[in-house]
């Protein structure tokens, strides 16, 4: 989906702080909550990971851009916990009162009032899927994607929409994370590696940037 989560290729953030990149944890609740996401999709809250990435991408946008990595994952496993009916919203925020929290604190879970159906757990290990279809492209087509704002959950960052690449390696099929995080099934696709070059991408010279794309987010740059 669009939204503030988007932030890659955008300007006016600054440079990428890697102070401290090198550890894991950088406090014991960033621990915690790291087991929490193997326990709350262990109790079915969820079944792969599209879902839970898509959770994190509808929390608040303020705690998005101020609760920091773990922060993040904590309202997306919050939010996810709630629409499975396995914790309300209120029995966290208690719990949470409990622990010396203030009811005016900034709550980053947004659960929706009629969630997406769960669906099927994955029907292999991995993402990688075999299908029938032939491939549309082929290495070397230019391709581009339609500058379309979506509210459902995609792999195609906001910087690439609408922009002029050059397919460069192709990877078969894999689970299309657009339906398979709404519980509307793995539906595989083929995923392409495209390359962009900066000036196309940011009207700079010098460098280029590879993305993996799924096919439905392609279209002939040729016939445009």
């Amino acid at each position: 989906m669009n939204g503030v989560h988007d932030l890659g290729g955008k300007p006016g953030y600054g440079r990428v702080d890697r102070s401290g990149a090198e550890t894991v944890f950088h406090d014991r609740w960033e621990a915690k909550v790291f087991a929490m996401v193997g326990a709350g999709s262990a109790a079915g809250a969820w079944s792969n990971t599209d879902r839970f990435r898509h959770a994190i991408e509808r929390i608040d946008p303020e705690a998005y851009l101020t609760h920091g990595y773990y922060g993040r994952w904590l309202g997306g496993v919050e939010t996810l916990l709630v629409e499975a009916g396995i914790v309300s919203q209120e029995e966290i925020t208690l719990r949470a009162v409990a622990q010396g929290a203030s009811r005016k604190d900034l709550i980053a879970a947004k659960p929706s009032q009629s969630p997406d159906p769960l669906g099927q757990p994955p029907s292999a290990r991995g993402s990688d899927r075999t299908i029938s279809a032939a491939p549309k492209f082929n290495i070397g087509d230019q391709v581009i994607s339609p500058a379309t704002v979506v509210s459902h959950h995609t792999r195609l960052p906001e910087y690439a929409m609408g922009k002029r690449g050059e397919i460069v390696m192709h990877h078969d099929a894999w689970v299309f994370p657009d339906t398979n995080a709404h519980g509307k099934g793995e539906n595989p696709q083929h995923l392409y590696t495209v390359r962009y070059t900066s000036e196309v991408l940011w009207n700079k010279p010098g460098f280029a940037v590879c993305i993996d794309l799924f096919e439905p987010y392609l279209e002939s740059a040729d016939v445009r």
